[in-house]
């Protein structure tokens, strides 16, 4: 069946499978060989590759691969359905324009062929249109698969990379901190899979679109539409010139100007577009601080002044949207001109060749389709600017993050060895971030069932030896040796209570089945926190709900469910009174006897519950004596 422009739709099965195929080679060929330049020679691409390099690497890069080829045929694919659509329109246009000039000629025999070529396109695009119904469905279910696994994958490796070595926490020691980790894990992730695949294929990312398919889409269009509309195009003659195939001409020497003042136009949305993500992350960690501290908000009536820092936290994220907006107004702007001028030219072009008899109504439609396909094409990184700024930000603020967690891990840290049971320090030496020296040269030994009290005036230095020796603080050396893993506990002055149900927050941080109902019920009555044993499978957010001393006697009872053999408590009964800290001090050494305590503490009433005491006096000096332990 050869429709009125032409186009064998009989055979053309075969011919576009044979298209598809053809295009998916050349494309992936393609695609790779620029990815790889951009990669080797581009900053931002060397970006992309330490951000995501690992996804396409090794075995584990296979089920990537393989929906990248998928996503690949289908933006394959979605061209060649494009192109048909334009012969349909040629058809079904110039057998109306036929139709019609039979009727005013009176011709039954032309009429009649009017009648046969339009229905045979109507059956063309009812063919067409459930394909492409059916294929949008899928195109659009296998384009979200790999998104989705590409998410997943990158989420993890952030994951990793931020809590590996701590970085989570030393990161806050590098000379360049960065802000808002978190905000870059949640969000910036997502945003990059979303960002890189629409410049690649098209689609959303943040608040902007990437028109034309992407840079695939387009150079595909720009390979298959020209042709076209080369074909379709007549020679004009302007200004005494005379151009042949103007309409394709045109269309590259207008976008590729319009393409250079859009780049001029937009180019401040980089930084503006890492601003605005930097800003909101920070009005949003405001607003989470306040609820993590509502209630020392509310003691302090501090409304006024939480109130103040939103407020400031909030207009400097509407400062730099204004300053957005003012910029994309000229760059929309700018963009919607072209656009109009654009739209015209086909028509004022072709239009008089209409009339004059020179060409068809059906080759107007297929020639607008074919200019309109490849001026968005050809202008998609004019159009799409907006949405590259944003995602060169995020390429930005992932790689920041990647590279804190790695100077974060290249922070000096003291040298740490596995003892099975107590403490050793030798010749261990902390300072503050200035290099002035807290501690110097301490070497002790702690063995089970011993317990050290480190006193000292506040600042001389007693939690950052307990950090020195939790791998936390840098500017420390020397070495420790000390049981590993769980078997060491360290308790803040507040624990930390995970979000769970109660029965976590007692044994973290061994698993919640670690240890049976009637036992996590004994422990909390031995700890005095018998009103909260039917509550233990109750979801809460436990660091808000109890009190400080109900979380310090959580502390305890972890001590006795995980029964460690070396545990750090840094204040940790400075918001009980003197008897329950005594009561919960004996439960200690009476159920965990081969426990190695090591306690900072102000109060004096500490030290009846330890054998030995490292006085730290400052300057780099301290003293370790013996003291009479508190018979239990």
């Amino acid at each position: 069946m050869i429709g009125a422009s032409g186009l064998d739709w009989g055979h053309e099965l075969f011919h576009s499978l044979w298209w598809i195929a053809k295009g998916f080679v050349i494309t992936s060929a393609i695609f790779l060989v620029v990815a790889a330049a951009l990669v080797r020679f581009t900053g931002w691409g060397r970006m992309f590759w330490r951000i995501t390099g690992g996804y396409f690497k090794g075995r584990q890069s296979l089920p990537g691969w393989g929906l990248l080829a998928i996503v690949t045929l289908l933006a394959v694919y979605s061209v060649r359905i494009s192109v048909l659509f334009t012969y349909y329109y040629n058809d079904m246009y110039s057998s109306l324009q036929l139709g019609v000039q039979a009727l005013a000629d009176h011709d039954a025999a032309n009429m009649t062929q009017a009648k046969t070529l339009f229905w045979h396109s109507i059956i063309v695009w009812s063919v067409l249109a459930t394909i492409s119904v059916v294929m949008y469905m899928v195109t659009y279910w296998l384009n979200n698969a790999f998104q989705i696994h590409w998410w997943k994958w990158l989420n993890t490796r952030y994951l990793d990379d931020w809590m590996t070595g701590k970085a989570y926490y030393r990161n806050r020691f590098i000379d360049r901190t960065i802000d808002n980790a978190d905000q870059r894990i949640q969000q910036d992730v997502q945003d990059f899979v979303n960002g890189i695949f629409a410049l690649s294929f098209g689609g959303n990312v943040g608040p902007y679109g990437v028109s034309g398919g992407g840079v695939i889409g387009s150079g595909l269009t720009v390979v298959s539409f020209t042709p076209i509309l080369w074909k379709l195009s007549l020679p004009l003659d302007i200004f005494g010139q005379h151009i042949p195939r103007a309409l394709v001409f045109l269309v590259f020497i207008l976008t590729l100007l319009f393409t250079v003042v859009a780049f001029w136009v937009g180019r401040p949305l980089v930084r503006l577009n890492f601003l605005f993500q930097q800003r909101t992350a920070n009005y949003r960690f405001g607003l989470v601080r306040l609820r993590e501290n509502a209630e020392n908000v509310a003691f302090y009536h501090g409304e006024r002044e939480e109130r103040g820092g939103l407020d400031n936290r909030f207009d400097a994220v509407i400062e730099n949207t204004w300053r957005r907006v003012y910029r994309l107004v000229k760059f929309y702007g700018w963009n919607q001109l072209t656009s109009s001028v654009s739209g015209v030219f086909v028509g004022v072009i072709m239009g008089p060749q209409v009339l004059n008899g020179t060409t068809t109504l059906g080759n107007l439609q297929q020639a607008a389709n074919a200019f309109s396909s490849l001026q968005a094409a050809v202008s998609m990184p004019q159009n799409s600017y907006d949405a590259f700024t944003y995602v060169r930000a995020t390429l930005v603020r992932l790689d920041g993050l990647q590279e804190a967690d790695e100077k974060a891990r290249e922070l000096p840290t003291i040298g740490t060895g596995e003892l099975l049971e107590g403490l050793e320090l030798q010749a261990v030496n902390v300072s503050k971030p200035d290099g002035t020296l807290l501690i110097g040269d301490l070497t002790l030994r702690l063995g089970p069932g011993d317990a050290l009290v480190v006193k000292g005036d506040s600042g001389v230095g007693k939690t950052t030896l307990l950090r020195s020796i939790g791998e936390l603080w840098p500017y420390t050396d020397g070495s420790v040796r000390r049981p590993l893993g769980n078997d060491t506990l360290f308790l803040s002055q507040r624990p930390y209570l995970p979000l769970g149900n109660l029965r976590e927050a007692i044994t973290y941080p061994a698993a919640p089945d670690a240890v049976n109902d009637a036992t996590l019920r004994e422990i909390l009555v031995k700890v005095n926190l018998a009103h909260l044993v039917d509550r233990l499978d109750e979801d809460d957010n436990w660091g808000s709900t109890l009190s400080p001393g109900e979380q310090q006697r959580i502390g305890f009872a972890r001590i006795l469910l995980l029964q460690p053999k070396l545990a750090f408590l840094d204040e940790a009964t400075s918001a009980v009174d003197e008897g329950l800290e005594y009561m919960l001090y004996n439960l200690v050494r009476t159920e965990a006897p081969n426990t190695v305590l090591v306690s900072v503490a102000h109060r004096s009433t500490v030290d009846r519950h330890h054998n030995q005491r490292l006085e730290i006096t400052g300057g780099g000096d301290w003293n370790l004596s013996a003291l009479d332990p508190v018979p239990v």
